[in-house]
């Protein structure tokens, strides 16, 4: 059972370069992005990434 004090967000990421999508759960962090354990795509891209955040 879930409660609403875990906050997580269902984070899609695809890669602008080759297509590749990543579907992660994530939750805000104090940057104000969210925090997925994403570092890169397989391809390698970093930075080109569209980004398509939802509540969980």
């Amino acid at each position: 059972m879930q409660t609403t004090s875990n906050n997580r967000y269902k984070v899609t990421i695809r890669c602008n370069e080759c297509g590749e999508k990543y579907i992660l759960r994530g939750r805000p962090n104090e940057e104000g992005g969210f925090d997925t354990g994403f570092k890169k795509c397989v391809c390698g891209n970093e930075t080109n990434l569209d980004l398509d955040i939802s509540p969980e």
